[in-house]
C-alpha cells in the first residue's frame, strides 16, 4: 500500500479522557518525544478538580494539549487540529475547541450506552452515529478491544490491568501518525517499570500495537511530519514551570553558597516544587513538610535567621494563612522567598485551574504598612531565571520576596536551553562576622547605602542581638513604641523596597516600536498570547507594541516613560483587573483591561480582536 507523507508547519493535539485513562502521561511522553526532535512546543495540561470524579462524567475529564511547530511557539494553541477522545464526556467537554474540519480520534468503547448517559447525552443519541460530527474527520478505533487483543497472551493480567494500557495504544498510533520513533517512550517504560517485567512488557507490546495498527490499516494513507524548529544553537530539554523554578532555586543556592531550606505544606498547584527539591539532597537541600501553612513559613523564617536560604511554596489560600508570618519577616528584614503558584479563587475556588488573581494580595495582603518586592514569571522556562533573580533580591536587599507563577505556567512545558554555571550572574552574600573597628556594640538595624541591615548568624561571638515582631528602634533594634520612630521605620522599610528599582534592569519593549498607537502591557502567563497576537498585527502593518513586566514591585524606573509613548494602553489579565489598578494609580494613565476569568488562558484570537478595537 502506498503511503503519502504530508509536511506540516504547525499542529495542535488535545488528548482527553477520563482521569484514570492516563492522558497526562500520554501527553508528557509525546511532549518529550517532540522536544528530542528539536521541534518547538508549548503544552497545557488540564486537570479535573476532583481527586477521583465519578468515571465517565464531565467533571472527571482530564486533558493535555500540545502545540508543536517548525516555527517559534508561544502558546499551546487556540484551537486543536486533532482531538483524541477516550470517551463521550471527553468529546463533549472539548469539541468546542476543535477546528472546523479537524480530526477526532474516538475510542468506540467509550461511547457505549453507559458512557453516553454519564456524559449527559439524551437517550438514544450517539454523536459518532447521528451525523452531528460530519463536519469533522472522525477516526473510530476500538482502543479497548485492540488493547485487550494485544495482551491476550498476558494471562497473569486481569481485564482492569490490561485496560490501563489503553493510553499506550493511543500514543503508539499518534507516533505512527506523526512519523515518530518509539525509543524514548520504551526507555521511559523501562525506567518506570524495570522491576515489574510483566507491566513493562505489556505496555511496550500495546505501544507497538498502536503503532502497527496505523501502519497496517489501509484506512490511513497519510502520515504527517513537522520539521525541526529554527531555535538558537545550544543544548535543550523539555521543562515544566515548577521544575524550572526548582532548578533556579538550586542554581541560586550553589551560586550564593547558601543552603536551601524549604518549609512548606502541600497545595495544588505548588506541591511539585516540594517533590522536585526533595530529590536533590546531594545539593544540601533540606525539605520540611510541615503540619500546616503557618508552620511551613515559620520554619523557613527560622532557617533564614540561621543563615540559610528560607523558602516557602504555596497558592493563594496558603498565602492568606502565611500573611502574619510574612509581616514578621518584613519586620525582621531577613531574606525569605514566598512562592505563590496562583489558581482560581476565592476560597478553595478552582484548585486545578489557572488564574492571575493574587497580584493585589501580593501587593497589599498583609496587615500594616508591609512592603515586599514582587516578581513574576511569564513562561515555564522563564521560571528558572525568575527564581534565581528572586533569591538575588532577597539576599542582597535583606527582604522577603513574593514570586508569582500560576497553574498554567507550573504544569505547562516548553523547550529550555539551559545555561552553564559560568553564564549565571554571581549572588554575593555577606554575613557580618565581627564588630567593625571602633564599633562598640552590634547594631542590627544600622543600614548601608541600600538601606540594608547586616545579616548576622545567631551564635556569632560579639553579635548577640534581640529579634521579634514588635516595632524596632532604628539602628539598635530594641523594642520601640515611639511614634516618630514608628513613622521613620515604616518610611525606611518602604524606601528600601523602592530602592531595589536601582538594582534591576530597565523595562524593555518585547516587540514593536518604542512609540506608537497601542501598547499591550502584560505580566505573568499572558506572555505567549500577547506576543503571538501582537506579532500577527505587526505583520499586518499595525502600530502596536508589547511590553511584559517581570518586576512588579518596584516597577522598573523607566516603565512610566514607556507607557507615555503610546496613545492607548491595553492590559490583558486572567483576573477581574488587578495590574490595571496599580498602573492607573502609579502612572495616572487611562489604561483599558481585557479580562478573562474562566480558569483557562487567554487565546491569541481573543486578543487580536481586542487590540483591533483599539487601533
Amino acid at each position: 500500500m502506498s503511503r503519502q507523507e504530508q509536511l506540516l508547519q504547525d499542529v495542535v493535539i488535545k488528548f482527553a479522557g477520563d482521569s484514570g485513562d492516563g492522558m497526562q502521561l500520554t501527553g508528557q511522553q509525546f511532549t518529550n518525544n517532540t522536544a528530542l526532535l528539536g521541534i518547538d512546543l508549548a503544552t497545557f495540561p488540564d486537570f479535573p478538580a476532583e481527586i477521583r470524579a465519578p468515571q465517565g462524567t464531565l467533571a472527571g475529564v482530564s486533558g493535555f494539549q500540545i502545540h508543536f511547530s517548525s516555527n517559534k511557539v508561544f502558546t499551546p494553541g487556540d484551537l486543536c487540529d486533532v482531538l483524541v477522545a477516550m470517551n463521550a464526556a471527553a468529546l463533549k467537554a472539548n469539541l468546542k475547541s476543535l477546528k472546523a474540519g479537524g480530526k477526532i480520534i474516538a475510542n468506540i468503547d467509550g461511547f457505549d450506552t453507559k458512557n453516553l448517559r454519564l456524559a449527559n447525552y439524551p437517550d438514544g443519541v450517539n454523536p459518532l452515529e447521528d451525523g452531528s460530527l460530519d463536519s469533522y474527520e472522525v477516526i473510530k478505533i476500538d482502543v479497548t478491544k485492540l488493547t485487550r487483543e494485544a495482551l491476550k497472551d498476558f494471562a497473569e493480567l486481569g481485564v482492569k490491568e490490561r485496560d490501563r494500557a489503553k493510553n499506550m495504544f493511543v500514543l503508539g498510533f499518534i507516533y505512527w501518525m506523526y512519523n515518530r520513533n518509539l525509543d524514548n517512550t520504551i526507555d521511559f517504560l523501562k525506567e518506570k517499570f524495570g522491576k515489574k517485567d510483566v507491566i513493562l512488557q505489556s505496555n511496550i507490546k500495546v505501544l507497538q500495537a498502536g503503532y502497527n495498527y496505523g501502519d497496517t490499516t489501509e484506512t490511513f494513507t497519510t502520515r504527517y511530519k513537522v520539521e525541526k524548529a529554527k531555535l538558537p544553537a545550544g543544548v535543550y530539554r523539555s521543562i515544566m514551570g515548577n521544575q524550572a523554578l526548582s532548578y533556579g532555586l538550586i542554581a541560586a543556592s550553589e551560586k550564593s553558597g547558601l543552603p536551601i531550606f524549604l518549609g512548606t505544606y502541600p497545595i495544588t498547584p505548588a506541591s511539585d516544587i516540594l517533590h522536585e527539591l526533595s530529590k536533590h539532597k546531594a545539593f544540601g537541600i533540606k525539605t520540611f513538610q510541615a503540619e500546616d501553612e503557618i508552620a511551613g513559613i515559620a520554619s523557613a523564617i527560622g532557617a533564614s535567621y540561621g543563615g540559610s536560604l528560607g523558602i516557602t511554596t504555596t497558592s493563594g489560600p496558603g498565602v492568606a494563612l502565611k500573611t502574619e508570618a510574612m509581616g514578621l519577616a518584613v519586620m525582621l528584614e531577613i531574606p525569605l522567598l514566598v512562592i505563590n503558584i496562583q489558581r482560581g479563587g476565592p476560597s478553595t475556588g478552582l484548585p486545578t485551574k489557572t488564574e492571575q488573581s493574587d497580584l493585589l494580595q501580593a501587593y497589599y495582603g498583609r496587615n500594616g504598612e508591609c512592603p515586599m518586592p514582587v516578581i513574576a514569571s511569564s513562561t515555564p522556562s522563564d521560571c528558572f531565571d525568575v527564581a534565581y533573580e528572586a533569591v538575588r533580591i532577597a539576599v542582597q536587599h535583606m527582604t522577603p520576596v513574593m514570586l508569582l507563577s500560576d497553574g498554567y505556567i507550573a504544569n505547562g512545558a516548553e523547550p529550555w536551553r539551559f545555561p552553564s554555571s559560568a553564564d549565571l550572574q554571581p549572588i554575593k552574600v555577606e554575613f557580618k562576622k565581627e564588630l567593625a573597628e571602633g564599633e562598640e556594640k552590634y547594631q542590627p538595624y544600622k543600614r548601608d547605602e541600600k538601606l540594608v541591615r547586616p545579616w548576622a548568624v545567631p551564635g556569632t561571638a560579639g553579635l548577640e542581638h534581640r529579634i521579634g515582631g514588635l516595632e524596632k528602634q532604628d539602628i539598635t533594634g530594641n523594642v520601640s513604641y515611639d511614634a516618630d520612630n514608628h513613622q521613620h521605620m515604616v518610611k525606611t522599610r518602604q524606601a528600601k523596597v523602592d530602592m531595589i528599582a536601582d538594582y534591576i534592569p530597565l523595562q524593555k519593549i518585547d516587540s514593536g516600536a518604542e512609540k506608537g498607537k497601542v501598547l499591550v502591557l502584560g505580566w505573568g502567563s499572558t506572555y505567549g498570547a500577547i506576543k503571538s497576537a501582537v506579532l500577527e498585527l505587526q505583520a499586518e502593518g499595525h502600530s502596536v507594541s508589547h511590553a511584559h513586566i517581570r518586576y512588579l514591585r518596584p516597577f522598573p524606573k523607566n516603565l512610566g516613560d514607556i507607557i507615555k509613548n503610546f496613545e492607548k494602553v491595553l492590559i490583558p489579565e486572567i483576573n477581574n483587573g488587578q495590574l490595571i489598578k496599580i498602573i492607573r494609580d502609579e502612572f495616572l494613565v487611562d489604561a483599558k483591561g481585557y479580562n478573562k476569568i474562566m480558569g483557562i488562558p487567554i487565546t491569541k484570537g481573543e486578543l487580536v480582536e481586542a487590540i483591533k478595537k483599539m487601533l
